[in-house]
């Protein structure tokens, strides 16, 4: 009921920024929460930030705190992460996802959301 698309991504130099975007449509009423994730090859799918889309509080993963931003756009439909001061170690496929209501589900885990995009591949040169 909720598609997601996912742009933005591409190669950076270390300290370098990327804005990565979200757009979403279909019944994007039903959205309580978006976040991000990322997934490097052969390893789990891991939290990066996450906003309540009615009140915009948000949840950070620490190593992303203060270097991250996520940001939503009501009007567009559309959420935002603003990577800044990155480090190859952010090198990964990044991944939009939305959830329905109620809260009290997860936002920090994979099975917490309902929808997710296709992933944009973020790669960080030393």
């Amino acid at each position: 009921q909720v598609q997601l698309v996912e742009s933005g991504g591409g190669l950076v130099q270390a300290g370098g920024s990327l804005r990565l975007s979200c757009a979403a449509s279909g019944r994007t009423y039903s959205i309580y929460s978006m976040g991000w994730f990322r997934q490097a090859p052969g390893k789990e799918r891991e939290f990066v930030a996450a906003i309540t889309w009615s009140s915009g509080s948000t949840n950070y993963a620490d190593t992303m705190k203060g270097r991250f931003i996520i940001i939503r756009n009501n009007a567009k439909n559309t959420l935002y992460l603003q990577m800044n001061s990155l480090k190859p170690e952010d090198t990964a496929i990044y991944y939009c996802a939305a959830r329905n209501g109620p809260a009290g589900r997860s936002t920090w885990a994979v099975s917490g959301y309902d929808y997710w995009g296709q992933g944009t591949q973020v790669t960080v040169s030393s």
